[in-house]
């Protein structure tokens, strides 16, 4: 799946077989939200985001309306991906909206606003993903902060 926001010319890369394996992280904690960390790495222009796998949390909080993921315990994942692929790293976070739209939602911009200023996050503009589930469709919507504004991706062509 290939996306483009052509308002900041930033592109994304995400393996349909990535996307199915959200789709069943998503489906096993339905009704309850969920969600995890992204990982990827840029192409060599900065352009786009080729997203490549997902982490996820071993400790978290969930309800219908709520999720709060834990970074502990998943640090020897990280390490992982940086020794068998140095351009390997974090680049953002996916989380469900499972009877909802993936629109964010207030706590998902204090959430974004938390993880934008966190020591820890050592790239500038991490990606946001939100899978909605509507009945028996999902949707997923990508959103990324740039200069103070948070941006849509959209399906390429």
């Amino acid at each position: 799946m290939k996306l483009v926001n052509r308002n900041i010319g930033l592109g994304i890369t995400i393996d349909d077989s990535l996307v199915e394996q959200l789709f069943e992280a998503t489906q096993k904690h339905s009704p309850k939200e969920f969600g995890g960390f992204l990982v990827g790495h840029y192409s060599s222009d900065f352009t786009v985001l080729i997203i490549t796998d997902t982490i996820l949390p071993t400790k978290f909080k969930a309800t219908n309306s709520l999720f709060e993921r834990d970074t502990k315990g998943i640090e020897n994942d990280f390490f992982k991906f940086y020794e068998q692929s140095p351009s390997k790293y974090y680049v953002g976070e996916w989380h469900t909206h499972p009877n909802g739209l993936p629109i964010p939602s207030n706590t998902d911009l204090t959430a974004i606003k938390a993880i934008l200023n966190h020591e820890d996050v050592a790239i500038r503009n991490p990606i946001f993903l939100i899978i909605g589930k509507n009945r028996n469709m999902m949707e997923l919507a990508f959103y990324v902060p740039f200069k103070n504004k948070l941006y849509r991706y959209e399906q390429q062509d």
